[in-house]
């Protein structure tokens, strides 16, 4: 079983989402990808290297929505992306959202990008039938 990491109370701005074709456009392929990333998690038990194995398969959509957002600018900052979810007795995520406290890159567009992958995920089940809160952050940074 997992020992359930708590989660601060979060203070979260409401930040207007994008509003161009572009992310719309790729917020549609998020959520039309969605089972072909992930392990088959029918057939892995819910313990935390299964929940790591779940991000690091999504890990790749992570950075693709930093490359979409950020690394395009004139200077590409690097950092970090604290993220918050639950995962739901069914194995879903609920609730995904981005701990601003400790994020430290500013892009609502990118936070927009990141939440929907997140949505997309799908964990093992837990035995206990309960849900549990996740933290994770992303260390994110340009590819040369």
């Amino acid at each position: 079983m997992i020992t359930a990491l708590l989660i601060a109370s979060m203070v979260l701005a409401a930040d207007p989402p994008a509003k161009n074709d572009t992310m719309k456009d790729l917020l549609k392929d998020v959520a039309t990808d969605k089972k072909s990333d992930g392990p088959d998690v029918s057939k892995l038990p819910f313990t935390g290297d299964s929940i790591k194995q779940v991000v690091t398969a999504y890990q790749p959509k992570i950075q693709g929505c930093y490359e979409d957002h950020i690394a395009n600018k004139k200077k590409a900052p690097q950092g970090t992306i604290k993220t918050a979810w639950v995962i739901t007795p069914e194995g879903l995520v609920k609730g995904a959202k981005i701990d601003k406290k400790g994020t430290t890159l500013k892009d609502a567009a990118l936070y927009d990008c990141v939440i929907a992958v997140l949505s997309t995920m799908e964990f093992p089940k837990p035995p206990d039938s309960k849900d549990h809160p996740i933290e994770f952050p992303f260390n994110l940074k340009a590819v040369q």
